[in-house]
């Protein structure tokens, strides 16, 4: 493989491959020896077995888990929906890994790229959803929650241009992309969701989102989420939520607020985040880790196990691979995996991106409807 284009060849070859931002660039993951596809049967063996350790950066299994697949191992059950057959989880066994800076190399030679996106929920649709969460919210059913919209068009894509591209104008510290030969994933996740590293774990809840403009800078959104009593009491509602998830699995006393409501840039947005960090009981084993923080509250709504309940009976549609986890699983137990957001999935020559924004008592239809396209306008203009 020709290394100044060692990227290019190999995405022209038609093996599947993973790119994962990392710290100083991206990973890109090649060779895959194992391909394991999870189902509701396999998930608890899968994150159980142990496999021999060579000391080697590849002892590690690096995928996806779907959104179904995690609510069916919390026990959530999700009623039958329109459901396009596309995997709930899988992950591969990568046999090299070679590091990419954060400049990604690639020239497309053609252009395959359409807009004409078709909105699930329109407008009308997406405030009586709106209105008949606000009345469970009131009643206490719920204290917050997240209403998810799907954007779909017909394309062919090319994903390696896509992702490129998007790292270029929108680089996110959880960017991934997937391409298998009969699917592909971009994604430009901002959010952590575990990282976990011996017995230390961290989360980095995400919870409050503003547009960029010309009169709108990176202090300017602080004071705004300060200031706007919906952004504050989102975000401290899912930081709690979040401390408790890790207080299931940590040692009494160990979990501790490490960074609180700071803001981070976007191409086309800010938004306001904290990070929390703990210490693991001895005995907690990985699948106790997934079982407690998956899927992530911060783009559920809280408290999660009843707010789960009212999302799967209100949605018509699967939501795939949008809130689940991407992420890598080592062979001494350590693990990152994200939350899946700000993505395109290209199945069967059909792109779909999910975006969700959350209800509070004191939100407004008009400004959660439009906050959900903005977070969907940074993929949607790659199609343009």
């Amino acid at each position: 493989m020709n290394k100044k284009n060692q990227l290019a060849d190999l995405h022209h070859s038609g093996e599947p491959y993973i790119i994962y931002k990392s710290k100083r660039g991206f990973d890109l993951y090649t060779n895959f020896s194992k391909k394991i596809i999870l189902n509701s049967k396999n998930i608890k063996s899968f994150f159980s077995t142990k496999y021999k350790r060579k000391s080697k950066n590849t002892d590690l299994f690096i995928g996806f888990l779907g959104y179904e697949l995690l609510n069916n191992l919390v026990k959530i059950k999700v009623p039958r929906q329109k459901n396009i057959n596309f995997p709930k989880g899988i992950f591969y066994k990568p046999e090299k890994i070679i590091k990419l800076s954060n400049k990604l190399n690639y020239q497309n030679k053609y252009n395959s790229k359409h807009d004409n996106f078709k909105i699930n929920i329109d407008k009308n649709s997406y405030v009586k959803i709106f209105d008949s969460f606000k009345k469970k919210i009131k009643r206490g059913e719920t204290y917050q929650i997240k209403i998810c919209t799907k954007y779909k068009t017909k394309s062919k894509i090319n994903p390696l241009d896509f992702f490129c591209r998007l790292s270029k104008t929108n680089l996110a510290p959880e960017a991934f992309m997937i391409k298998d030969k009969n699917y592909s994933v971009i994604s430009c996740s901002p959010e952590n969701l575990i990282t976990k590293k011996g017995f230390l774990i961290s989360t980095k809840p995400i919870a409050g989102t503003v547009k960029k403009n010309k009169n709108m800078n990176k202090a300017k959104a602080l004071n705004y989420f300060r200031k706007n009593l919906k952004e504050t009491k989102e975000h401290n509602m899912i930081v709690d939520m979040e401390r408790n998830d890790l207080s299931r699995i940590c040692k009494v006393g160990s979990v501790k607020l490490s960074r609180s409501k700071v803001v981070e840039e976007y191409k086309d947005l800010f938004h306001y985040v904290s990070l929390i960090k703990g210490k693991l009981e001895k005995n907690i084993k990985n699948i106790d880790i997934i079982k407690a923080m998956m899927p992530g509250g911060s783009v559920i709504g809280c408290p999660k196990i009843n707010t789960l309940n009212l999302l799967n009976n209100q949605e018509k549609e699967n939501r795939n691979i949008y809130t689940g986890s991407f992420g890598y699983i080592k062979f001494n137990g350590d693990m990152r995996f994200n939350i899946i957001i700000r993505s395109i999935l290209n199945f069967k020559n059909i792109s779909e991106i999910s975006v969700a924004s959350g209800v509070v008592v004191d939100s407004n239809a008009n400004h959660e409807f439009s906050e959900n396209y903005i977070k969907a306008k940074a993929l949607i203009d790659l199609f343009k």
